[in-house]
C-alpha cells in the first residue's frame, strides 16, 4: 500500500468513526443512504449521509428522503464529504438549486502517544459526568432548547460508541469548560469541547483537551479525530498546538426553498 492510498484509507476509517459516534436511534437506510432525523442541535445527526451508489435515479430518492424529513418535522438536510457517492453528488445538488452552508474542517492528530502532559490549572477540578449530566451542562452552556437539550442526551446514551464525558469547574465551582470523547479501534474523538464565555482566553479547553487525549490513549488510542467549523480560527490553533492538521472538510447542502404562494383578490 503507498502512503497515498495509506492516508486515503485512515481518513476513511476517520469518517466512519465519526458516523459511528453520532449515529441517533432515529436514522433509516434509504437505497445507501443513511439518514438521521434526530431533534438534537447537531446538524450530522440530523443530515443524509450519501455512503453508498445506491440504485434509484437521485430525483427520486431525494423525494423520499424529503418525505421523511416531512414526517419528522424538521428540515433536509445533506452532508457532503469526500467520501459521498455518487461522486458528482455535490455538483448535482449545486444544479438544482441546494444551497451550501456551515462549512466543518476534520482535523487529524497521528501522534497522540507523544502528546506532552500539560496540566490543569491549580484552583480548577475536573470531574467525570454521566452522559445524562454533560448533555444539560453542554446545552446550558450553548443556550439550547430543552428538546433539543434531552434529544441529545438520548443520542448519548444510545450510542454505539461509549463516551466520557468531563467538566471542569473553577476555584468558585462554577463550571467552566467541559469536553468528550469517545474510543473505538486505537482512535479517539473530540466532541462538544465549549468553553464559558467569561472563562475564554485562559487557555482552558487546550489543557482539556490534552487531558482528554491522554486519558483516550491510556485507553489504547492512537489516533485522534475532530471536527471544528472551517471558520473558527482560534480553535482550530488550539487543536493545532495540540498536533492536529487539516485533513479533509465537508459541508452541508439544504434544498431550494419553494416559491412563496401567490395570494390576492382579484
Amino acid at each position: 500500500m503507498t502512503a497515498s492510498e495509506a492516508q486515503t484509507t485512515l481518513l476513511s476509517r476517520i469518517e466512519d468513526a465519526g458516523l459511528n459516534a453520532s449515529a441517533p436511534p432515529q436514522q433509516r437506510w434509504i437505497d445507501g443512504w443513511l439518514v438521521r432525523f434526530s431533534r438534537g442541535k447537531a446538524q450530522r445527526a440530523r443530515c443524509v449521509n450519501a455512503v453508498a451508489q445506491g440504485r434509484v435515479p437521485l430525483d427520486q430518492k431525494l423525494d423520499l428522503c424529503q418525505s421523511l424529513y416531512r414526517q419528522a418535522g424538521l428540515p433536509m438536510l445533506l452532508r457532503m464529504t469526500p467520501f459521498s457517492l455518487p461522486a458528482n453528488l455535490d455538483d448535482a445538488l449545486a444544479d438544482r438549486g441546494y444551497t451550501r452552508h456551515d462549512d466543518t474542517c476534520v482535523m487529524v492528530c497521528t501522534t497522540l502517544p507523544d502528546l506532552p502532559e500539560i496540566g490543569l490549572p491549580r484552583d480548577h477540578q475536573l470531574s467525570a459526568v454521566s452522559m445524562e449530566a454533560y448533555a444539560h451542562i453542554v446545552g446550558a452552556f450553548r443556550g439550547t432548547s430543552a428538546e433539543a437539550i434531552q434529544a441529545h442526551a438520548q443520542r448519548l446514551q444510545a450510542s454505539p460508541v461509549v463516551y466520557q464525558g468531563y467538566v471542569m469547574h473553577d476555584a468558585a465551582g462554577s463550571a467552566v469548560a467541559c469536553a468528550q470523547f469517545a474510543v473505538e479501534d486505537q482512535m479517539v474523538g473530540l466532541y462538544d469541547v465549549f468553553t464559558a464565555p467569561m472563562a475564554r482566553g485562559k487557555g482552558l479547553s487546550r489543557r482539556l483537551c490534552a487531558f482528554l487525549l491522554r486519558q483516550a490513549a491510556l485507553q489504547g488510542a492512537r489516533v485522534g479525530y475532530l471536527q471544528v467549523d472551517a471558520e473558527n480560527h482560534p480553535a482550530r490553533s488550539v487543536y493545532a498546538q495540540l498536533g492536529f492538521t487539516d485533513a479533509y472538510r465537508y459541508h452541508y447542502r439544504s434544498p431550494p426553498s419553494p416559491p412563496a404562494e401567490v395570494t390576492g383578490r382579484l
